[in-house]
């Protein structure tokens, strides 16, 4: 169903395309958009590697919730771990994964809560900021799980 690596070279394992996700901050999140357009919007995100699902959050209403809620079939896309070949110090390698997946709107509830705290958690400096920050603006937040269903991960040298 989803198509393999062309360059089977560039490849790099689950292991380390998990590993990518885990320590970046930032991704791009495609999906299907209005009147067949597609819709691309960098997010940030908390990987669940246990779950193999990706949590992020956003508005109740807008743009990208009309999307998912029409077509619930994404695309997320990390990119980093660049490093330079002191051969060719002006073309870099860079890493990327690829996931392919289901997104579903979280119902308010504790589960969304676990998982907003989960998603904060990676990005607030204690959990003191992270408790007092969900007290305050937590209901108004929309969590989002995307299941994952296919990930793949490769390295080229940007050349």
């Amino acid at each position: 169903m989803f198509k393999p690596i062309r360059k089977k070279i560039n490849e790099i394992d689950h292991s380390a395309a998990e590993a990518l996700l885990q320590s970046n901050r930032r991704g791009i999140l495609a999906m299907n958009g209005d009147n067949g357009y597609p819709y691309a919007i960098p997010i940030n995100y908390f990987y669940d590697c246990v779950g193999q699902k990706i949590y992020f959050h956003g508005a109740k209403a807008g743009h990208k919730v009309e999307s998912l809620k029409t077509s619930d079939k994404v695309c997320f896309t990390v990119y980093g771990n660049e490093c330079i070949d002191k051969s060719e110090p002006w073309a870099p390698y860079v890493q990327s994964a690829v996931v392919f997946g289901r997104c579903r709107l979280l119902e308010p509830g504790p589960e969304s809560i676990d998982r907003l705290k989960e998603f904060a958690m990676k990005y607030y400096p204690s959990e003191q900021l992270v408790d007092k920050e969900i007290a305050h603006a937590g209901r108004a937040v929309q969590m989002f799980e995307i299941t994952i269903e296919h990930m793949s991960g490769k390295q080229v040298q940007e050349k």
